[in-house]
């Protein structure tokens, strides 16, 4: 009987030896406004920046106290001459050594069918001088690989960084690693050399986050097609070597808005939710291991 629980386990993805006591629960909750809906979190060396499609896409930047943040007068503006550019953006790649790509992810029909999924390679630091896309924009990248949107988000797999991206739909789901420096100059995705690895995975990915001292790939993710809260632990270099995701661990949140991004701040049990809810869209969160 053993057997046969372990072999179904694995045919799920899910190798229940390896599994970690991983607790997720909600702190406390606020309200964060100007941002449109937001689709995302980042944290980056002790600033939150948060981002969503308000009459244009948005990035504002806050300071983050316990339970707490604190909006720092920043808001870039995803504008080129004015015009919405990043529109709908679903991710930030930052590191700190490699290039900075931000996604943008746009329904082209009602129905979900058809996607147009841009990555743009970008002058981080010009953008947070300047609070515009004018002349920070280094290249636009057709993420033409992608089976439903891309949302950016640097891993590490093998001593090397990558940038990886997800689909969001409900077939044929993927996890795929992109090599940053061909990206970067790259027209689209499916150029030679640009894709280096990947992995099948479970629907409706709104984001991803890499917790590099524990080798684990979260995806930010909902139950249904833009519904209830859910995030997939994921042991990455297991995923990537047997080409299908290998969870650790699920955790589903009784929460019934639509979850859009999550990010770990300082430490590794405190961390950001954010949902696309006009109201109490943000959630302190803890997670024990």
């Amino acid at each position: 009987m053993r057997i046969l629980l372990v072999f179904a386990a694995c045919l799920a993805g899910v190798f229940p030896f390896e599994r970690l006591d991983i607790n997720l629960s909600i702190t406390s909750s606020t309200t964060i406004d100007s941002l449109g809906a937001c689709q995302g979190a980042s944290y980056q060396q002790g600033k939150a920046y948060l981002y969503g499609d308000r009459e244009v896409g948005v990035i504002r930047t806050y300071t983050v106290e316990q339970n707490e943040l604190t909006y720092s007068g920043q808001e870039i503006r995803l504008t080129e001459g004015g015009k919405d550019v990043i529109n709908h953006p679903t991710g930030i790649a930052q590191n700190g050594k490699g290039p900075t790509f931000i996604g943008n992810s746009i329904r082209l029909n009602p129905e979900g069918t058809k996607w147009r999924a841009v990555i743009y390679s970008v002058n981080w630091e010009g953008l947070l001088r300047t609070k515009t896309l004018d002349n920070n924009i280094l290249n636009t990248i057709d993420d033409d690989a992608c089976i439903q949107g891309t949302r950016p988000e640097y891993i590490q797999y093998e001593n090397k960084w990558y940038v990886a991206t997800a689909d969001y739909g409900d077939k044929g789901n993927e996890v795929r690693l992109y090599d940053p420096e061909r990206l970067a100059k790259a027209k689209k995705t499916s150029e030679p050399g640009v894709l280096v690895k990947k992995f099948t995975c479970s629907p409706w990915v709104q984001n991803l986050h890499w917790i590099p001292s524990k080798g684990i790939l979260v995806l930010i993710q909902n139950q249904l097609e833009g519904q209830r809260w859910r995030f997939t632990f994921v042991d990455m270099k297991r995923s990537l070597e047997l080409g299908q995701q290998q969870v650790i661990k699920v955790v589903d949140i009784d929460k019934t808005d639509e979850l859009e991004g999550f990010t770990l701040l300082n430490d590794q049990t405190t961390g950001l939710a954010v949902t696309s809810s006009r109201t109490n869209n943000l959630h302190f969160v803890r997670l024990s291991w």
